[in-house]
């Protein structure tokens, strides 16, 4: 069935691109693979997202959020629909000094950051090869570190919080959570309240920890990257014992 993307540019502020020329750009991002998408959307807004997720998802597709595809491994090459968030999602949007973070939204490149945390005495530390370029959206979904990551180890350790739209829509909060805030989150009847519930699940299954504790890649090597870290899950309550709750996120 052919997807009707002039009722998609009917709903977005920003571009949605189809022909040929910008899907081959969008083809391929720093690494050796390529793949057609079915189109290239540049969002404006947060409601321009919404409705990209809601139509991907009326239409049987998928949503690839990009920021600069610097990534070597294909991260953002698919055969869905490109989101280009590079191009309005800039801002740095609120500085804490007093308790050192700063929020902002996914383009905004790593090293411009630093430049705007340096006169307040902060920088943040991951730093990749690509860091005057890199952005920040793409650091947290590839986990980047870097060279001195030895140091100031990977995006992970340096991430608090982080606001999301999931697949049906809804947008949710990932960041810290007590014990009770856990539970309390397995019982919603929503797509957040299912993640959670499937986490609790596989988790607290015996087999399972003991198959993760014996196959994931060793701690010390801080760029493992492969899949879902829940290895990092593992090590918090309630799944073991005397740890406690502290964020939760899968880079």
């Amino acid at each position: 069935m052919a997807i009707d993307f002039k009722q998609l540019q009917r709903k977005l502020k920003g571009n949605l691109f189809t022909d040929n020329t910008i899907r081959t750009l969008y083809a391929t991002d720093a690494s050796a693979y390529r793949e057609m998408p079915l189109a290239v959307a540049i969002p404006k807004d947060e409601d321009d997202i919404l409705a990209l997720i809601q139509f991907a998802a009326e239409n049987g597709t998928s949503v690839i959020p990009r920021t600069a595809g610097t990534s070597l491994a294909g991260q953002v090459v698919g055969n869905g629909i490109i989101v280009d968030v590079s191009k309005h999602f800039t801002k740095i949007l609120e500085l804490n000094k007093e308790e050192h973070w700063v929020r902002v939204q996914p383009g905004v490149i790593r090293d411009e950051l630093n430049m705007f945390l340096k006169p307040h005495g902060l920088f943040f530390g991951p730093e990749t090869s690509t860091a005057n370029r890199a952005m920040i959206g793409g650091m947290v979904g590839n986990n980047s570190c870097g060279s001195n990551s030895v140091v100031y180890r990977s995006t992970r350790e340096h991430l608090l919080e982080v606001n999301a739209v999931l697949s049906d829509g809804s947008k949710v909060v990932f960041g810290a959570l007590n014990i009770e805030d856990f539970h309390a989150k397995c019982e919603l009847e929503t797509l957040e309240g299912s993640i959670y519930k499937k986490i609790r699940s596989l988790l607290s299954n015996y087999d399972n920890q003991e198959e993760i504790r014996k196959e994931f890649p060793k701690k010390s090597v801080e760029r493992r990257n492969t899949g879902y870290a829940v290895d990092m899950l593992l090590e918090t309550a309630p799944f073991n014992a005397g740890s406690r709750i502290s964020r939760f996120y899968l880079c």
